[in-house]
């Protein structure tokens, strides 16, 4: 079985709590409140965990809550190396209102990290003998829009597989000037990468542009209530979204890269893991707060979803 190495630049600890009503000025009495290690890297390993996989884990923490966060790892089945800074590690928040069934959610940008201290976590890759690098998550301020174009060029030159799901900047910067083995965007992340609006058939030609480009083998294209979709040398594909009883979207994306990742290591050809992706990102929406998804309900959706596909041939 392939190595994983998952990199969280920009951790965080998620509480997750529900209120029945949420009014501006007045106090909001919430319950039911969950906190996770979090942030798109940390949760990138805690699926690949929770699917059974092996995952090292390397990730920036600083402060009391880098204290707290990297004690709440201790009891996730994952090999996690902290590289410390000094300002502490971000608090994101979420609350589900009852009432409505929407989510507010609120997530810091998080600490300033110099390229000083990112130095030990660039000489950690350096060692690694992961067959996948996944870098996932947004950048703390300070670091420079390059550094996961640093990191593909490490994975490169030591034969791994560098796959990213980020945003903004540093996703046009890393896709400019290195070239990624699969990168998975939202729509939202692509219409920014692209500089235009993107409409259902628009987006397949977008992601396929990218390929063409040389900038990523493979691009896989999450797109909601839409389903998602595989841009790859040859063709397009399209899988239309398994309908499932929704309770909160966070981390799906981070559970289809995940769990995409994860089947890609276990030996599976790009469009299996492709599947396996989609039912986990379908499996995240079912839990509540930041709780991502669940082995069982992961492979229960693929079969289901395999079985259907192969019913409609």
């Amino acid at each position: 079985m392939a190595k994983i190495l998952s990199i969280a630049l920009n951790p965080a600890i998620d509480i997750a709590s529900e209120a029945d009503h949420i009014r501006h000025t007045h106090k909001t009495r919430t319950h039911n409140q969950q906190q996770f290690p979090g942030g798109g890297g940390i949760n990138v390993a805690r699926v690949i965990a929770e699917l059974g996989g092996e995952c090292d884990l390397v990730y920036l923490s600083g402060g009391a809550t880098g204290e707290l966060l990297e004690n709440m790892l201790k009891r996730i089945r994952v090999r996690h190396v902290p590289v410390h800074i000094k300002d502490p590690v971000r608090i994101a928040y979420m609350v589900h209102e009852a009432s409505t069934g929407l989510e507010y959610r609120f997530v810091p940008e998080g600490p300033i990290v110099s390229e000083e201290e990112v130095k030990p976590l660039f000489d950690f890759l350096e060692k690694s003998d992961a067959d996948y690098f996944i870098a996932s998550g947004s950048l703390p301020r300070g670091v420079e829009t390059d550094i996961y174009s640093r990191m593909a060029d490490i994975a490169s030159r030591k034969g791994a597989r560098f796959v990213l799901d980020t945003s903004g900047d540093a996703l046009k910067v890393t896709l400019s000037r290195s070239r990624v083995f699969l990168v998975k965007p939202s729509v939202g992340e692509l219409e920014g990468l692209v500089g235009r609006r993107l409409n259902h058939s628009t987006a397949g030609e977008a992601a396929r542009e990218i390929v063409q480009s040389g900038a990523a083998q493979y691009v896989a294209l999450t797109m909601g209530k839409d389903g998602a979709l595989l841009a790859t040398a040859d063709d397009v594909v399209r899988l239309p979204a398994i309908k499932v009883p929704v309770q909160s979207a966070v981390g799906a994306g981070d559970s289809f890269v995940a769990a995409m990742t994860w089947s890609l290591a276990e030996g599976h050809d790009i469009g299996e893991a492709f599947r396996f992706g989609l039912a986990a990102g379908a499996a995240a929406v079912m839990t509540p707060g930041t709780e991502l998804c669940r082995r069982q309900d992961v492979l229960d959706l693929y079969g289901a979803h395999a079985a259907h596909a192969k019913a409609m041939r």
